[in-house]
Formats: C-alpha cells, sequence, structure tokens
C-alpha cells in the first residue's frame, strides 16, 4: 500500500508553481540517537570494526557528518535539528554522561533541539550540565521549570533563529508523561502538549514569525494530534517513538511528510541509522506550498570522516575500564547456553527475566518474557566484569513494558515454543509465569498445556480474558522473534534502560548469585 501512495503524497503541494517571492528551507534532522556514535549493526547494537570496514554497518559519528555535509551542499538554505534522546544507550553515556554529545553535536553545528525524556535519566542537573556545553538552543515547551532551580531562566519554551534572511521559530515538546519515563524531580510541573504549542505558536505569531517548526520528543501519536488541534505550526519533527517515515523503506510507519491539516510531520527512525532531509517551500504569508523529501540511509556507502573517527578511538579507549568493571559475583556458572536457553527453562534466562521483573515491579508488572536469542553467553564463576554482562546481553536493548490480555500472553509463549525443533532464539524465559507445554503438538496448534500467573503467594490459572502488565525488551515488543503479538499492545513504552544494565543492577544486589531452575517451565 505504501509504494501505491507515493505518486499522490511523497510530496506535498498546493501550488502549481512557485513565485519569486517564495523562500525554500531544507530541514535536516535527527532523533533518538541514543549516544550510538560508534557505526551499528543492522540490529541497532554494535558492530565489529571487521564487518565496518566491509561495509555492513550503518550509522555512527563519522557517517553522519558527511551525509550532513552533502546534504548541505544540495540547499542555499538549511538547518539541522534534533528531535531529542541524545543522551542514554551505550557505554559513551555511561561514562561521559551528556559530554560527547555535546561535543559532536557542536562540530555539527546543530540549530536546536528538544529535550528527550531519556535526558532526563540523570536529574535536571546533567541537562543542565550539557546546555551549557551547547552553542543551540535546547527547547522544552510543555513544562514549568521555574521550581527547578538547574532549568529555569535557562530551559526556553522556544526561539528564533535566522536563515537566509527569514525568521524561523522553533518550539521544543517533551512527553507529558517524562515523570513516569525518567528522573526529572519534582519541580518540573509538565502540560498538555497542543495547549503548549498553541501558546508558543501565538507568541511567535504576534513578534512576526510566520514559519514555525516543532521539534517534537513525544511520538507520532501525539505528533498527530498536536497537529490537528492547533493552527499555525508548519513542521513538526518527531521523536520518542523511534518511527520510521519514508516513501521507499519497506518498514516504514507512513510516508515522509505525513500531512496533517497544514503541518507536514517528519521523523527518521532512530539510533543514527537515518538523517532526515526535509525540502520545505513558503510563500510570502509564510504558507507551506510545497514539502518533500526522504530520510537519508547513512550505510556503508558513507564514508566516515577520518578525524571524527579518530576522535571517536580517542573517546572509546577508556571504555574499557567499564567493560573491565567487576560488578558482580558468581556463586557458579549461570548457564546461558544457546543449546540449552533455546529449548528449556536455563539458569541465565530466569536471572534476566527475575532482573527484569524486579526492575518494574512497583509500575504493577506482574509478569517478564525474555527471548534466549537475546542470551548470547554464560558467565563462569567468580567475579563478573561488565564486559561479561555485556557480552551475555550485547545488542542494547532497552527494557519495555505494556498491557495485554491473557490469550495474547498464551499466543506469545505459543510462538515462543513453536520452534524449538529448530533450536530458534524465540524460546521464552519468564519469571512471574509457570507454563508447561508438549512438543509432540504441531507447532501452533496448541503446544502449550497449563499458564499459571502469581496471586499473591499462589499460582493460579491464567485468565484469558483478563488485563496483565508485562515487561520485555524492545526487541520482542517490537515483533522480533515473532512476536508479533505484542506489536499492538496497550501502553507500550520501549525505551527504559539498557537490559544489561538491568541485568548487572540485580547481580550486585543479589550476589553472590548462584545458578537456579525451579519448574518455571515444563516440557510433558
Amino acid at each position: 500500500m505504501l509504494k501505491t501512495l507515493l505518486t499522490s503524497a511523497a510530496a506535498f503541494t498546493l501550488t502549481s508553481g512557485i513565485a519569486a517571492a517564495d523562500y525554500s528551507l531544507t530541514i535536516l534532522h535527527t532523533n533518538d540517537f541514543h549516544a550510538r556514535f560508534e557505526p551499528i549493526s543492522k540490529y541497532d547494537s554494535g558492530c565489529s570494526a571487521e564487518d565496518n570496514t566491509e561495509g555492513k554497518c550503518f550509522g555512527g559519528w563519522a557517517r553522519l557528518v558527511n551525509a550532513v555535509k552533502d546534504a548541505r551542499s544540495r540547499s542555499n538554505n538549511s538547518i539541522l535539528v534534533d528531535g531529542g534522546d541524545q543522551f542514554q544507550g551505550t557505554l559513551f553515556y555511561t561514562y561521559y554522561k551528556g559530554k560527547v554529545a555535546a561535543e559532536m553535536m557542536n562540530g555539527l553545528e546543530y540549530d536546536g533541539m528538544t529535550v528527550g525524556n531519556h535526558e532526563f535519566d540523570d536529574g535536571p542537573e546533567v541537562l543542565a550540565g550539557f546546555m551549557d556545553s551547547v552553542g543551540f538552543p535546547v527547547l522544552m515547551s510543555n513544562a514549568d521549570v521555574s521550581g527547578e532551580p538547574a532549568l529555569a531562566d535557562k530551559l526556553m519554551k522556544s526561539t528564533t533563529i535566522e536563515r537566509g534572511g527569514e525568521k524561523i521559530g522553533l518550539i521544543g515538546l517533551t512527553p507529558q508523561d517524562t515523570p513516569d519515563l525518567a528522573s526529572p524531580g519534582k519541580n518540573i510541573i509538565f502540560t498538555d502538549p497542543s495547549e503548549a504549542v498553541q501558546g508558543e505558536v501565538d507568541k511567535l505569531t504576534a513578534e512576526g514569525v510566520n514559519k514555525i517548526i516543532v521539534l517534537s520528543h513525544s511520538g507520532f501519536v501525539v505528533d498527530k494530534l498536536v497537529a490537528a488541534n492547533t493552527t499555525g505550526v508548519d513542521v513538526i519533527v518527531g521523536g520518542h517513538s523511534n518511527t520510521l517515515l519514508s516513501n521507499t523503506q519497506e518498514r516504514a510507519v507512513d510516508i515522509y511528510p505525513v500531512m496533517v491539516n497544514d503541518t507536514a510531520i517528519v521523523q527518521a527512525y532512530a539510533y543514527g541509522k537515518f538523517l532526515g532531509e526535509l525540502n520545505v517551500t513558503f510563500d510570502d504569508d509564510g504558507k507551506i506550498t510545497e514539502a518533500k523529501g526522504e530520510p537519508i540511509l547513512i550505510d556503508g556507502q558513507v564514508v566516515e570522516d577520518a578525524a571524527i573517527v579518530s576522535r571517536i578511538g580517542e573517546l572509546a579507549a577508556p571504555l574499557d575500564e567499564i567493560r573491565n568493571k567487576v560488578v558482580a559475583e558468581a556463586a557458579d556458572t549461570l548457564n546461558g547456553d544457546r543449546d540449552v536457553c533455546r529449548v528449556e527453562e536455563c539458569s541465565m534466562g530466569n536471572l534476566i527475566a527475575d532482573a527484569m521483573l524486579a526492575r518494574v515491579k512497583n509500575q504493577g508488572v506482574t509478569i517478564a518474557i525474555a527471548n534466549s536469542g537475546g542470551i548470547r553467553s554464560s558467565i563462569d564463576a567468580g567475579e563478573v566484569t561488565m564486559g561479561e554482562v555485556l557480552t551475555v546481553l550485547p545488542f542494547q536493548n532497552t527494557l519495555s513494558t505494556f498491557e495485554v490480555s491473557g490469550q495474547t500472553v498464551i499466543d506469545a509463549l505459543e510462538n515462543g515454543v513453536s520452534q524449538v525443533e529448530e533450536v530458534k532464539g524465540r524460546f521464552p524465559q519468564v519469571a512471574g509465569l509457570q507454563f508447561s507445554w508438549d512438543p509432540s503438538v504441531a507447532p501452533n496448534e496448541g503446544r502449550i498445556q497449563d499458564v499459571s500467573v502469581k496471586d499473591g503467594d499462589a499460582w493460579v490459572a491464567i485468565d484469558p480474558a483478563a488485563t496483565y502488565k508485562l515487561v520485555s525488551n524492545n526487541f520482542v515488543r517490537g515483533g522480533g522473534d515473532g512476536f508479533s503479538m505484542f506489536t499492538t499492545a496497550d501502553n507500550a513504552y520501549d525505551f527504559g534502560p539498557d537490559v544489561a544494565d538491568v541485568l548487572a543492577e540485580y547481580m550486585a544486589a543479589n550476589g553472590p548469585v548462584a545458578p537456579y531452575t525451579d519448574g518455571r517451565i515444563v516440557k510433558k
């Protein structure tokens, strides 16, 4: 269906010709970079030097620099903006916090950025330090920060920049539920996005600004609501939902740009894999007459900037200290062998699932499901380094919470045991859940026999009609390993902490960790 829309919707045009007074602007944009300064694999995780040399990797700041340079050369007037969540996701953030992001973004001369929820992961003070280090405005309209000393009189709701003799208004937008997603503290009051945006649009319009761009870290659904509920917004550069809008990519959620009333909405997935490039033409009154473009895939064909490669290498050197850091102790070998974990309950699977559940239990989550394909190693007895944890969980998957019916849980388990004969990674390791399965039954024909959940201290049969809160990782929640039944889950949030960090912290708090299996998975 996507391809059939291209000829009619790839470009939005209201007029057949362009008058002499029209103004053209190229909006280059990134979002949800999540500290992926080094190249990434097709799975959005780390990519080896060998694979990078062979052109199998994507992204990395060294490629982004040249992609931006090339895009700027195609335009008389361009701006570069970011939709938030530069923070969190790799050891570059763990070690440097926002310092590397500030250095790299300054080097690329960004024109503006909105605050993502992960910019609050280490409190307002780290965000404030980042803002002090960058040479561009960082914005957030839908919050009252006057009571937060670190950000009061520093974090603006909107601003104006000038390009090609024209003023352009920029407005920032952050998830209204950021207090539930990060650590902004108790001094910041988050407010309705549409009302906040309209207030800033009215202010900018009164100042004579008629070209207005919202930098929104609120997700594609909210962006469409803001576009529908406000007037005067020309473009929304999105983030937070890691949505790929494209006219050519098979996995695109929608076309690029999506028009809602007179507002063009764009977003460019995440992790530096794409650089968004939207070309907009305005008439003399600041109305969009044309909006067209396409995210640029930052693949192995994009040449890396040699100076940036060298600098990232320097910055990466101290990260080995983290990789070698002892974070826990194992009382005996924790078995993560694929030939075990992909066919039955295993001690590493139990540990990971229990760690995930413990991290979000205070949110009312009662069930954890982890795919065994995400478990890549065992851990020997003795001291456990962060490097060992990262070897077990190398994919930089994040904690994902969501709500589904009991029947959906059963369907997920059925998928999990459907390819055991092929030792596939979809086999489920679980917590807060017990189930039995019969391999003599044909795949997807009722192998799952009994499923029980905790009710206080007792185990009771799962209710297919009831709603349960689950935790998994973003790969599984997004339909990976055949878990497509989770893609339509309610109240989903896919951008929690790295599962490796969750495991390391759980092991540290509960060590020395002894391996255990307790019959939560029974093969009949």
